[in-house]
This record gives structure tokens, sequence and C-alpha cells, in this order.
């Protein structure tokens, strides 16, 4: 639209030029003459000229017309471009919003994350030291079970010697005019069949170490007397003196070591008694504490 309006004015300054150039001409003609065929001339060419402006105006018109259109149509666009712009700034705005809320609900998750895979850690160091401990607890366990079954196997193999028998139901034994093997009859226990009823000795089964209890018990004013011989040797006297009324009693216990076939027993000696009956008053035990 500008450039078509600098045109216009430029072919104007030209037609007034022109006009200015065609009245001072040089035809030679002194003033106050008048040529009839220099005049027809001139406005020959003064109509054909007006023609030519006129039609290069017209032209400059549709031009200016053309252009004003493309300028309109180009604002038309320019403002459709403008509101779409302005819609995508929003859009972007607001994706921006969504981008920006989005990113702090990442960092969220990313903390929430962090603090979960801490938690995890811990949870997993935990675990393993739960591992550790059952590990250490199970191999504790398995070391002890092979020592039960150690113990097991030791007890099954080692030999098994208990016995503990009573004297007598038939009341006063003695006194006798010699020492007296005395023949605990009454047999309560008798694990291994170590010791014999008929002849009140006991009998080692293997080399070890072994536990005996006696005692003596006697309702007679007399004295009572027992004692206890490993082999041949005698090893222990017990006795009490009864006085008066009721009764007395001795008691006593010993641990020997005995070789395979040794042999323990109890001997009243002469001038002794003692007394017993279905009380059970008179006991001898004994039992292998562990084998060599």
């Amino acid at each position: 639209m500008r450039r078509a309006a600098v045109c216009l004015a430029l072919l104007l300054c030209l037609l007034w030029t022109g006009a200015q150039g065609e009245d001072g001409g040089g035809t030679g003609k002194k003033e106050g003459e008048f040529d009839i065929q220099g005049a027809h001339d001139q406005s020959s060419s003064q109509t054909q000229m007006r023609t030519d402006i006129w039609a290069e105006l017209k032209k400059l018109r549709d031009m200016a017309i053309e252009h004003r259109i493309k300028i309109q149509r180009l604002e038309q666009d320019n403002t459709a471009t403008q509101v779409r712009l302005t819609a995508s700034e929003s859009k972007n705005a607001v994706l921006e919003t969504k981008m920006s809320s989005s990113e702090k609900e990442v960092e969220e998750v990313k903390r929430e994350n962090a603090a979960f895979e801490s938690r995890m850690s811990s949870s997993e160091k935990e675990v393993e030291e739960v591992k550790r401990e059952n590990a250490a607890f199970e191999s504790r366990m398995s070391s002890s079970e092979k020592e039960v079954e150690e113990l097991q196997r030791e007890n099954a193999d080692r030999p098994q010697v208990a016995f503990s028998a009573g004297l007598t139901n038939a009341g006063a034994v003695g006194p006798f005019t010699t020492a007296t093997t005395l023949k605990f009859s009454k047999v309560f226990t008798n694990i291994g069949q170590a010791y014999n009823p008929t002849t009140g000795i006991f009998t080692a089964p293997v080399r070890g170490v072994y536990y005996f209890r006696f005692n003596a018990w006697e309702t007679r004013l007399t004295w009572t007397s027992i004692e206890l011989f490993h082999n041949d040797k005698r090893i222990m006297v017990i006795s009490d003196l009864h006085d008066g009324t009721g009764h007395v009693s001795a008691s006593s216990a010993m641990v020997l070591q005995l070789e395979k076939g040794d042999v323990v027993y109890i001997v009243m000696p002469s001038s002794f008694g003692v007394y017993d009956d279905v009380f059970n008053r008179i006991i001898f035990s004994g039992f292998l504490l562990f084998p060599q």
C-alpha cells in the first residue's frame, strides 16, 4: 500500500513537470503569435498523456486495491495466527503447570523411593543378621545333636550296672560266732545282673568307678555293726550300741575304683546283730558311675 502511494506521487510529479515544460516550450513563436497547427498538436499530446496517466493511475489503483486485499488477508491470517499463538501459549502455560506439578510428584516419588530403598536396605541387613544368627544357631544345634548322638552311642555302648537289695523279712539276724557275709535276698533292682542275692556278693563286670551305699539297723539292746569289703580287704566299718528303748541305726557310702572281676560285699562281725523286716530297714545298693 505504501509502495503504491509512493508510485502515485511520483507519477503526479512527472505529470506536473511535463505540463510545465510544454507551457514554456521552444516553439519559437513570439508573444502574441498563434500557431493553430502547434496548438492542435499540443492538445493531442496532452490528451494522450492524460490518457496514459489515467491508465497508469488505474493500474496503480488496482494494484493498491489488490495490495489492500492481500494486506487484509494477511492481517486476518495474522490475527488468526495470533489467536492460535495465544491459545498455544495458554496450552503451554497449562502444560508447564502440569509439568511442574508432575516434576514435583516425580521428586516426591523419588524421595519416597529413596526412603523405601533405605528401609529395604535396613530390612535386608536385618534379614542377613537373622540368617547369620540362624546359621550359627543351626550350627550349634547340629553340634549339640552330634554330641547327644555321641552320648547316646556312648550310653548304648556303656555297660549299665545298678542294684539295690534289702536284707530279709525274718527280723533279727545274728549274733553269730564267726564273721558272716550278709545275703541281701530282697532284690529291688539288679541291672546288669552284677549282684548275686544267693551269695550277697557284687562282682564288677567292667573296670570303672562305682558308688556303694549301705546301712545297719537294730532294735535289741546290743551292739550292731557291719563292714564293707573290697575283695578280701575291709574298707569301712559302721557300728552303734543300743542301750535304751527304740532302735539304733547307722549308714555310710563309698566310691570305689574297681577292676573287672573285683567283688564288694557286706560282712557282719561275730557277736553283733542287725534287724530287718518287711519295712526294708537295711539296704545294700550300688551302681557304676563311669567305666574306665
